[in-house]
């Protein structure tokens, strides 16, 4: 695949794309004989694990690592399982404070919708 239509695929712009490969996240990208990339299904695997990943907030520096460790193979795999584990509790905490947000934002609406609605007469206005 051409890297437009892997920007296309993954929702990555092809500069997002360079750089992860220029950092060493995205490696050994295959080129065609004119030089141009030729991302494979490897290539393509990683894109989506690091695409998922990045969306859900993890960051670069802790992709990275993984990255570097997961081109060295078996032994780095204990190494591996502990990022991916650190990053599943940071979201873990991501995902508490969300709720959190959430259900302020429900009260938040239901209270202006009773304003709105008249339901509500006595009101002052909080934060």
């Amino acid at each position: 695949m051409t890297i437009s239509e892997v920007s296309k695929k993954y929702k990555l712009t092809k500069d997002t794309l360079r750089y992860y490969e220029r950092i060493g996240m995205i490696s050994n990208v295959p080129r065609n004989k004119n030089g141009v990339r030729d991302y494979d299904e490897k290539s393509c695997a990683r894109i989506e694990f690091i695409k998922c990943m990045r969306d859900a907030g993890v960051e670069i520096e802790a992709l990275l690592e993984y990255m570097e460790l997961f081109e060295k193979g078996r032994s780095t795999a204990s190494k591996r399982k502990e990022i991916l584990e650190q990053q599943r509790d940071k979201l873990l905490k991501k995902q508490n404070n969300i709720i959190i947000s959430l259900e302020r934002l429900d009260y938040k609406i239901k209270l202006y919708n009773d304003i709105v609605s008249g339901k509500k007469k006595d009101f002052t206005e909080e934060i």
